[in-house]
């Protein structure tokens, strides 16, 4: 993902490249034609490995980083310095009001052999505090507690991934003119979560940046992951509302691959969410024991929620002038126990943001009934499916490298939909596409 540097890999990552995995042999790819459009490119030699190697599909597999792996010296940095880092914010949490400091705050942290910086760490602390996350239980799973996994993708962004040890968090490398851009947005992000604490948009909790011995600067983030739980998941998307590039070769039947499907491998599929509750407000409350529904909260379509959300996260990222964001979604059968029932909502609006003072109405806040179960922002339950959605890669902003890759685009796929586009018009097209496979 990084920019080439003399001595690391052209894709970022921080060991020499005879040890990097991104910089293996091109053959252990695996082609993945796009469905419709790739069918009549089959060829042999170097333009299938070329297609090989420009396929923008999502082919994933878990690896635990232990004893031998190559990355394993890399992740054992990470987890020192994460501990330290979390450490600080432990000894010396942030009180009183938040402050421009706040986010412009940069700890370096000198460790044996490499060094690890903390960027807007009171910032952080402070937006995990009012996600209820104990900076104890944030420091165990990202600590030296257990290895890392390794989230293997030929993704386009071609950005190195890990989950913690027990998959609750998610790593990602990024470029620095990424974290600039979100470091910029911080104040806005966290005043929107404020302001919609059901708001879609993933929970970033940490930015840090890594240098190894005496080589360049590279930058990672921290945030929940959106496939959490992950036991009985079935199937994983990430939608753009587009066509071009959006189709992964589906994995064997056996496979022990994890694949993320795209927007052309959800076609004929629709999310029910059937009826279920939002938030109660007194009006709403008053309102239901009126019409015969007695005192317990309205019943009201999760679609309807689920389409307004929509509408005030990716308004919110038109805002801030950033597309090519992505709507991860993954299906979860519910045990025949679960359907059916409203027992699993319980009143959690306090908690989801903790220490969060609004003055906005709930109402105007989007606020839902959250089902009792880890990473509840992240889940709907419909009537035989839990879903678990999320906007995730919120730091692309639509400036000049972005425009002309959008004039590229339209003349080399004519009446074809793509992902760069105008993030008034990317906004709109992703509501379309939730508000067109939902019911």
């Amino acid at each position: 993902m990084w920019d080439s540097d003399q001595g690391l890999s052209p894709v970022g990552c921080l060991l020499p490249q005879a040890h990097c995995f991104w910089c293996l042999p091109p053959q252990v790819l695996t082609p993945s034609p796009e469905a419709g459009h790739r069918a009549a490119t089959s060829s042999s030699g170097r333009r299938g490995l070329l297609w090989r190697l420009r396929d923008k599909q999502s082919r994933l597999g878990l690896f635990e980083i232990g004893p031998g792996h190559e990355l394993h010296q890399l992740t054992c940095m990470m987890q020192a310095g994460l501990w330290a880092a979390t450490q600080v914010s432990m000894d010396h949490p942030p009180t009183g009001l938040p402050t421009e400091e706040d986010f412009s705050e940069v700890l370096t942290q000198v460790h044996e052999g490499f060094e690890l910086g903390t960027l807007a760490g009171p910032a952080f602390a402070r937006l995990r505090r009012s996600l209820g996350l104990a900076e104890e239980d944030y420091q165990a799973a990202l600590g030296p507690g257990g290895p890392y996994l390794q989230f293997l993708s030929t993704s386009k962004s071609k950005a190195s991934f890990f989950l913690s040890h027990d998959q609750r968090f998610f790593l990602k490398t990024l470029r620095r003119r990424e974290v600039r851009a979100l470091l910029a947005h911080l104040p806005r992000y966290v005043q929107h979560l404020q302001r919609h604490p059901h708001s879609l948009l993933a929970r970033l909790l940490g930015v840090h940046s890594l240098r190894v011995a005496r080589g360049k600067k590279k930058y990672f983030i921290i945030m929940q992951s959106v496939f959490y739980p992950t036991s009985r998941i079935s199937e994983r998307y990430d939608i753009k509302g587009c066509e071009v590039s959006r189709w992964v070769e589906p994995a064997p039947e056996g496979s022990p691959l994890v694949l993320v499907l795209k927007d052309l491998n959800f076609q004929g599929k629709t999310i029910n969410l059937g009826q279920m509750c939002v938030e109660p407000s007194e009006t709403c409350l008053a309102h239901n024991e009126h019409s015969g529904g007695g005192t317990d909260a309205p019943a009201g379509p999760q679609r309807s929620w689920l389409l307004r959300q929509m509408e005030l996260d990716t308004a919110f990222l038109r805002e801030l002038n950033v597309l090519d964001y992505s709507l991860l979604m993954a299906f979860q059968r519910l045990h025949e126990d679960e359907q059916g029932t409203d027992s699993g909502l319980i009143f959690r609006t306090a908690r989801s943001m903790r220490g969060v003072q609004s003055l906005e109405e709930p109402e105007a806040q989007n606020r839902r009934l959250l089902p009792d179960t880890p990473n509840a922002l992240h889940i709907l339950d419909g009537p035989e499916q839990r879903y678990f959605l999320g906007l995730v890669d919120l730091a692309t902003v639509y400036g000049l490298r972005k425009r002309l890759e959008h004039l590229w685009k339209t003349l080399r796929y004519p009446g074809r939909t793509f992902s760069t586009v105008s993030p008034t018009r990317y906004a709109r097209r992703l509501c379309q596409w939730v508000e067109a496979h939902t019911e």
